[in-house]
């Protein structure tokens, strides 16, 4: 069953900040340090200052950056630059955006923010659909452990092709959004309240028979997991631990959009770019592309879009010092992927990003997957452009470019218990930090 609540939602007050945009900031893991530089420019009270804190400000002590952050936002608690709601609700969460890469086109994606009793993979209610590092889930549990508050909410995704839940809360959002921000992506972000308690019962009583996909936040979900099983160990439980922040979204809507996430490998003492294609080229046709210039990624992009409909095909680009070639890299049709991967499950073996791994990553270039999950020799990149320029000015020696991941696949693989790799998908646009925050020593209770 997937258990949902009303909460008493932390925030910020509008009578002390200066606009939301100054404080609110993208999820922790998408913050560059430029991005953080600049957060830390607009406002004393930008979260960035507690959920991706500079390491100078840190203080001495072992576990100092988290508990700076920690006194950080006590001080906020004190001076009421955030404060809790009076009424437990829901928090209906809209979002207008243009979709990158696609201009003028204008989407809307509707959600809205509850608490979800945490649930076990193995209970069969939470499904993850991507690996995840174990860097960040130590870094997160930290903070959380300092600070007992969650900032930013899980992205989850639940099935109700009628859009039942999301028309009862439609009416809701008809008026004055109760939060209202753009962000740096020319994103709006429009939150409203929801506190009467028939409605509330009733989209409960809807989400108890649904299966979730977690689409972003597998990190921070695992995390708050760990927490709860930390509080059940060292205090006997706390039921304000059993529960994670999170906003639901229908897998259904038109307002879904999924990026491609690029690969930028680098760091590899023997890698030549004819061997590299010559490797390839026992499961791949090596299609030259024309040189690198806007006009030609642009058609580049639209060509791996139509061979990704036929088959399985990704991009590759090599460094100049290796010749600077563009190429697609379309699976031959006489490929047997049950040979080829084995131990892969037939609708796994299927997915780009999944050849990818197992067969150019692992066999044509020997990254492992320990490797994979340490980010040795691999980073992940969103925008194609700055990818090509990664190898370009020599960060990297080269840049597999990649079309998205279907819904279908996410859907499918997660609830039949098949883990996709590391950034398989890139859900657009991200849930802001700050918006609302679960903080677990709430006075007033949950």
């Amino acid at each position: 069953m997937a258990e949902i609540i009303p909460f008493r939602a932390l925030h910020y007050d509008p009578r002390a900040v200066q606009g939301l945009e100054n404080v609110v900031t993208q999820p922790y893991d998408k913050i560059s340090p430029e991005m953080q530089a600049r957060y830390y420019a607009l406002s004393p009270y930008n979260l960035v200052r507690i959920i991706r804190r500079r390491a100078e400000d840190g203080g001495s002590s072992p576990g100092g950056i988290y508990e700076a952050a920690a006194r950080e936002f006590r001080q906020w608690l004190e001076k009421g630059i955030v404060v809790h709601e009076r009424e437990p609700a829901l928090y209906p969460y809209y979002q207008t955006y243009y979709v990158p890469g696609q201009p003028g086109v204008l989407k809307q994606r509707r959600g809205f923010i509850a608490l979800l009793r945490l649930e076990d993979y193995a209970n069969r209610v939470v499904h993850r659909h991507e690996e995840t590092l174990s860097g960040p889930k130590a870094d997160r549990f930290e903070l959380l452990k300092a600070t007992r508050t969650h900032y930013g909410q899980i992205f989850m995704l639940y099935s109700d092709p009628p859009g039942g839940i999301e028309n009862e809360l439609a009416a809701a959002a008809a008026g004055k959004p109760w939060q209202h921000v753009v962000d740096e992506y020319r994103t709006t972000h429009s939150v409203w309240r929801v506190t009467d308690p028939a409605l509330i019962e009733k989209v409960a009583a809807a989400m108890l028979e649904k299966k979730l996909v977690i689409a972003d936040g597998h990190h921070r979900y695992e995390t708050a997991l760990s927490y709860r099983d930390y509080c059940r160990a060292e205090k006997g439980g706390d039921e304000r631990a059993e529960y994670v922040m999170a906003t639901f979204v229908r897998m259904e809507t038109d307002g879904l959009t999924i990026l491609p996430t690029h690969r930028v490998v680098y760091g590899l003492p023997r890698f030549q770019w004819p061997s590299f294609l010559q490797t390839a080229a026992r499961w791949f046709e090596v299609i030259e592309r024309a040189p690198v210039n806007p006009a030609a990624l642009e058609a580049f992009q639209d060509d791996l879009a139509r061979a990704g409909r036929e088959t399985s095909a990704l991009g590759a680009y090599a460094a100049p010092s290796q010749g600077g070639q563009l190429v697609i890299l379309r699976l031959r049709r006489d490929v047997d992927l049950g040979r080829a991967l084995p131990d892969v499950e037939p609708s796994l073996a299927r997915l780009d990003v999944v050849i990818l791994h197992r067969l150019l990553l692992e066999r044509a270039l020997g990254i492992d997957r320990q490797a994979v999950r340490e980010e040795k020799n691999l980073h992940y990149v969103r925008e194609l452009e700055a990818a090509i320029r990664q190898v370009d000015e020599g960060a990297a020696q080269v840049a597999f470019l990649m079309n998205p991941t279907p819904i279908e696949a996410v859907r499918d693989n997660a609830f039949a218990g098949y883990v996709l790799p590391q950034k398989s998908t890139d859900f657009y646009p991200k849930l802001l930090s700050g918006l609302t925050m679960y903080r677990l020593d709430n006075p007033a209770g949950i």
